[in-house]
């Protein structure tokens, strides 16, 4: 380290010291536990503790265990198909709704009908959950007495294996597409005006400018977005699927996060859980890669 980079640093030192506590939280809280992921190679007990549990026989047993248990393709079949739904299902609404509030010209019905969309956002999924079950509750949901008055038949939205998938997902988009259209918004905000007024003077009409302008400006985020949703694959949604699933509904509900609770918390097998928790981190680094060279080919990729 040269003098010059020496002084430079101790001219900015105050600027250094106020992102020492930052620097600070991720040591402690995300990059410290991430030692912990160890015992998924031992036999882990509670009473010896991460470095004198002794180490599992062989290393990867954990992993051989939870791959030959007859959970596995149940559990990693229902993760990737709900994480898949809400992946094609969730992304379209928010790119459509952002494109049609951007072409809203009244600006005080833009802003409320915004607001209104952003609040299922802050809703915790015990709330939604309480006002699914006074809409779709198979006894006195506000659904079903309609259609038991009116054609003498109720469905078990919550307690079918063939609708629980959809209400999920259903759900999830009510919840989050007007948070989403937050970043597609700035993203069409960032588009140059000049080329709305070349595509203008040349004739196009609303439609095209959507499908020439907006939509091309909008390509780098979406790209960016679903990469990072890639990622994410085998995280299905933990707190919504822990409150809305039931042993009626297992079959299709069971997940590899909900696994990982019931392993881990209630029957304390540490190493398994955090086996299945690797298992998955290694899943997602391998979409994020993949997602990415893909991406760099079109010219969007992260890095």
């Amino acid at each position: 380290m040269n003098h010059s980079l020496l002084r430079r640093m101790w001219s900015s030192r105050m600027l250094y010291l106020m992102l020492l506590p930052g620097l600070a939280f991720y040591a402690v809280y995300k990059y410290g536990p991430m030692f912990g992921a160890v015992i998924a190679f031992k036999d882990f007990n509670i009473g010896l503790g991460v470095w004198d549990s002794p180490w599992a026989d062989p290393w990867y047993s954990h992993f051989l265990y939870f791959y030959e248990s007859p959970y596995f393709t149940k559990l990693l079949s229902n993760t990737l198909l709900i994480s898949l739904y809400k992946l094609l299902w969730g992304i379209p609404p928010g790119i459509l709704f952002a494109i049609l509030l951007n072409e809203i010209r009244l600006l005080a019905f833009k802003r409320v009908v915004q607001t209104i969309t952003y609040l299922p956002h802050f809703l915790s999924w015990v709330i939604v959950y309480g006002m699914l079950l006074v809409l779709l509750s198979e006894r006195t949901g506000l659904v079903n007495v309609w259609l038991k008055e009116n054609f003498d038949a109720t469905v078990p939205f919550l307690t079918s294996i063939d609708w629980f998938r959809t209400v999920l997902v259903g759900s999830e988009i009510w919840k989050e597409f007007g948070w989403n259209a937050i970043i597609y918004l700035a993203a069409i905000a960032a588009i140059d005006p000049s080329l709305y007024e070349a595509a203008r003077s040349d004739g196009a009409g609303r439609l095209r400018l959507i499908w020439h302008v907006t939509l091309p400006g909008m390509r780098s985020v979406i790209i960016l977005l679903l990469i990072i949703r890639l990622g994410n694959i085998l995280e299905a949604g933990f707190d919504q699927i822990f409150i809305m699933y039931n042993v009626q509904v297992y079959p299709v509900a069971d997940i590899l996060d909900t696994f990982v609770f019931r392993t881990g918390l209630e029957q304390f097998n540490f190493s398994l859980a955090s086996a299945i928790g690797l298992f998955k981190s290694l899943i997602g680094l391998v979409l994020v890669v993949w997602a990415n060279r893909v991406a760099r080919r079109w010219g969007d990729g992260i890095w």
